[in-house]
């Protein structure tokens, strides 16, 4: 059985003036998301800032996200590092918090081989009962998983069921699929491709543009499942610009600033993350009100 299916948020982590975690915040962007239909609710991703929570913030982050939900959907749980016991510090925490599953990243900027992949992987998931999520994503960690890495890895460690495919590769991405012949899980890291990997066999989508169409997102996907592959097309393709503006300075500023011209919380970014460019804000602006947004 699947972890989800369907549109999981990537969730941003709203931040006070002052740098703090705003949990009042973050307790209304969950309530927004399960309003509106989000499938899944992933909590200290990219997204998230996770990058420069500190350790005791990031669980609580998880923590609270947990309690939050309050089981309604699953909460799948960033805790991946380039230090392996780092992650498996953080995954076990998380499970003892009651996270549904892990997101895990492949290691950043000391990488990895693939054998070192397949090494980083299964201990942490040796650590933890929970289901995993690889993330897949070497734009910005510098690291690919392989398809042939990725499946020997679903095949003999019982608890790694799935990946977040952020690669941009179509064609790598189905050879992973032919390769799987379902042993794992798909989920679309990409949100201008939601449409190509689920015709891949992909379950859905943990979505940057969820924070901001939740619904929509939820329903693509959907439609998509239920057959209505037409529809399916169409809101992905309305979505397009959206995704484009969202995506036009590197994640999450743009998406920040989006929630905060939406009054879901507070833009206040941690460095080295800066405020968006004054032509930048007025583009997304633009794409917002095109949607309808605002």
């Amino acid at each position: 059985m699947s972890i989800f299916e369907g549109a999981g948020v990537a969730l941003v982590t709203p931040f006070l003036e002052d740098g703090t975690v705003d949990f009042p915040k973050l307790k209304e962007l969950v309530e927004f998301q399960i309003q509106n239909e989000t499938d899944a609710i992933i909590i200290c991703g990219t997204t998230g800032e996770s990058s420069t929570l500190t350790h005791e913030e990031h669980l609580e982050c998880i923590r609270k996200c947990v309690e939050y939900v309050n089981g309604r959907v699953p909460v799948i749980a960033g805790t991946g590092s380039n230090c392996t016991e780092t992650a498996i510090y953080l995954s076990t925490e998380a499970q003892a918090y009651g996270a549904d599953a892990l997101l895990i990243v492949t290691p950043y900027y000391n990488k990895a081989t693939q054998n070192g992949l397949i090494a980083h992987y299964t201990a942490i998931a040796k650590s933890v009962r929970l289901p995993i999520i690889m993330y897949n994503v070497p734009s910005r960690t510098g690291c690919n998983i392989q398809p042939e890495t990725a499946v020997a890895l679903a095949k003999n460690v019982e608890n790694i069921v799935a990946i977040k495919e952020a690669s941009g590769n179509i064609s790598q991405v189905a050879k992973l699929m032919s390769l799987a012949n379902g042993c794992l899980d798909l989920y679309s890291g990409n949100d201008d491709q939601i449409v190509p990997i689920l015709s891949l066999g992909g379950k859905g989508v943990i979505s940057v543009t969820s924070n901001v169409i939740p619904r929509d997102t939820h329903l693509l996907v959907k439609k998509f499942l239920a057959g209505d592959v037409s529809g399916a097309l169409e809101l992905q393709l309305k979505a397009i610009n959206l995704c484009n503006a969202l995506f036009c300075e590197v994640n999450p500023i743009p998406v920040k600033k989006a929630v905060a011209l939406m009054g879901l919380c507070g833009g206040t970014l941690r460095m080295p993350l800066t405020d968006m460019e004054p032509q930048n804000v007025e583009r997304l602006k633009k794409a917002m009100q095109e949607y309808g947004i605002l």
